[in-house]
């Protein structure tokens, strides 16, 4: 039977000391968390149950850790804070006690060193929170011994974390990077250019995100995300690391996040938030869809299509030539096809999907629809004279909609003549398994056609959240700037794209690190949208990034050539 370490002891129960203070209840450890905050330990207190009164003590004496076999001090990040606890546990616990350190700029050797018992110590780095399989790297220094390691790895797995191995110079890049989109992304909000719960649920869905970036602000914790902030900014001068004003309004108020019991999000005593939206009220009445048209033959067109007609709505995909328009009912059927093998859809489902679809090469054929969905390249020309020729051939009270990622939907439709009559619908590439879509109003939308376009999307079983006309919406608005950084790392010597990649992944449990994800979404794609973004806002982060440009320029476009940043041959 695996051997158990028997008494820990956490010191500083913030962010993360809190959050593994949790994990060693969770796993039947007597555990003994110290902090010198009371209404900290009043706080924490009141989240435990009676139940766990015999295996977890709370207490402001550092004294009671005489006992413990292993501490972990977490306390905030300043060097001589951390010596002086170091310096007290010298004295309180036996010389053969563990010690282990969440440092994450301090150096460790320098911890160890002062410390006293340099081979009992060690790191744990955490780039968020601790959580139930989340991810932590386990750190020696040269002069750790074999026996401390064992015991901390021992700890690791009975925490249930997941040991990483992270660079440390990717991690840096990692948090600087992670911290200027949770930055940004406050902004955002401070100055209502989106709902709380619209920004996290777009960052969750649209990017397959563990969390929104709101509330990953909680979890790392408000007044730890503005230190952060602070230190970036005091050492780079760079004004993305300028904290929004937001962020120490909220720390002033007390409002650190969830271990405070208030954030952006009110939380309960198990750490569970209390307020978020399940839904948003849309004002006006919903008009009947009973036909659809999907003009366009590419990905998206036949993505959108596909769900339309499996959701029961007859719908015509008008293309350019009547070639395209069978090429795509075949890639249609092949999709449905592979949708039955993998159970997504039943063959019944697949034939009474196929049974509803018409393809067409004249623009004529929406003149019966009453949802014109316009799939096309992104490009504001082609989408303008598209639609020039649309407010022509739709009938009266028809709902137009453009699925741009990142051009206005005013620009784009303006031409149609129906300007109460329009919406963004930006689906998400592959629109059949993506479940969110960023629904646009325009200055001159109606309640009536919000509500339409709100009914539809919730008839294909997508989650929308609402947006401003604004270039990038929610999700490009917030993304790009980070990826653009990330290119930036670049023009350092030594940066690894695939270290820091990891680092993401791995530290914030991001699907896919910046560098893979452009290559996901097209090189080339990705500095278009960087052009449309920073001729709207101006701003440096927006920037088309000059290694970009000559890489599209070469025809390195990413997956879909296989010459990318991290796709080659």
């Amino acid at each position: 039977m695996t051997q158990q370490t028997p008494v820990i002891g956490v010191i500083g129960l913030g962010t993360i000391g809190s959050a593994l203070l949790t994990l060693l209840r969770d796993a039947s450890r007597e555990v003994i968390g110290v902090d010198h905050d009371p209404s900290v330990l009043a706080r924490l207190s009141g989240r435990l149950e009676a139940a766990d009164a015999e295996s977890v003590t709370l207490t402001g004496d550092l004294g009671r850790l005489s006992r413990a076999d292993l501490v972990v001090e977490a306390v905030g990040e300043d060097e001589a804070v951390k010596t002086e606890v170091l310096r007290r546990l010298r004295t309180v616990c036996r010389e053969e006690t563990v010690v282990v350190s969440t440092t994450a700029s301090v150096p460790l050797i320098r911890l160890a060193a002062l410390s006293g018992r340099p081979g009992n110590t060690m790191g744990l780095r955490f780039l968020t929170p601790p959580r139930p399989g989340g991810p932590v790297e386990a750190v020696r220094t040269t002069l750790t011994s074999q026996h401390t390691a064992t015991v901390v790895d021992r700890l690791v797995g009975e925490l249930g974390l997941t040991p990483v191995k992270v660079d440390t110079r990717c991690a840096a890049d990692a948090t600087a990077l992670v911290h200027a989109y949770l930055n940004r992304a406050a902004a955002l909000y401070e100055r209502g250019g989106a709902s709380r719960d619209g920004i996290d649920t777009a960052m969750r869905l649209g990017c397959g995100l563990p969390f929104g970036p709101l509330e990953l602000l909680d979890r790392i914790g408000i007044d730890s995300a503005l230190a952060t902030l602070t230190d970036l900014h005091r050492r780079t001068g760079d004004a993305s690391f300028l904290p929004a004003g937001m962020l120490g309004e909220l720390v002033g108020q007390g409002h650190l996040g969830r271990k405070s019991g208030r954030g952006f999000y009110a939380y309960d005593d198990s750490g569970r938030p209390v307020d978020a939206e399940e839904s948003v009220a849309v004002p006006g009445t919903a008009a009947g869809v009973d036909r659809v048209a999907v003009v366009g033959s590419g990905t998206m067109a036949r993505g959108i299509a596909e769900i339309t007609s499996v959701a029961g709505i007859p719908t015509v995909l008008v293309a350019r030539s009547q070639e395209k328009a069978a090429r795509s009912l075949a890639k249609i059927g092949e999709s449905l096809s592979r949708g039955v093998l993998r159970g997504r859809v039943t063959p019944a489902t697949r034939a009474a999907a196929l049974d509803l679809l018409d393809g067409s090469d004249d623009i004529r054929a929406v003149s019966d629809c009453d949802l014109v969905i316009e799939a096309v390249v992104e490009d504001l020309d082609v989408k303008r004279a598209l639609f020039a020729r649309l407010g022509a051939a739709c009938k009266p009270g028809a709902l137009l909609a453009t699925t741009t990622s990142s051009l206005s939907v005013t620009a784009c439709s303006e031409p149609a003549g129906h300007a109460s009559g329009v919406v963004g619908m930006h689906f998400f590439n592959p629109a059949p398994v993506m479940r969110l879509v960023e629904l646009v109003r325009t200055d001159d939308t109606t309640d009536e056609a919000l509500a339409t376009a709100q009914a539809v999307c919730e008839r294909l079983g997508k989650t929308t959240v609402h947006c401003r006309d604004r270039v990038g919406f929610i999700v490009n608005y917030l993304l790009f700037p980070y990826l653009g950084r990330a290119l930036t790392l670049l023009d350092r010597d030594g940066a690894s794209v695939e270290g820091i990649d990891t680092a993401v992944e791995q530290g914030f449990g991001h699907p896919m690190g910046p560098f893979a994800l452009l290559d996901a979404i097209g090189l080339d794609v990705s500095l278009a949208i960087q052009r449309e973004l920073h001729a709207e806002f101006g701003e440096p982060d927006f920037a088309p990034s000059p290694l970009l440009e000559l890489l599209v320029s070469g025809g390195w476009l990413g997956r879909k050539n296989r010459r990318g940043l991290r796709t080659a041959g």
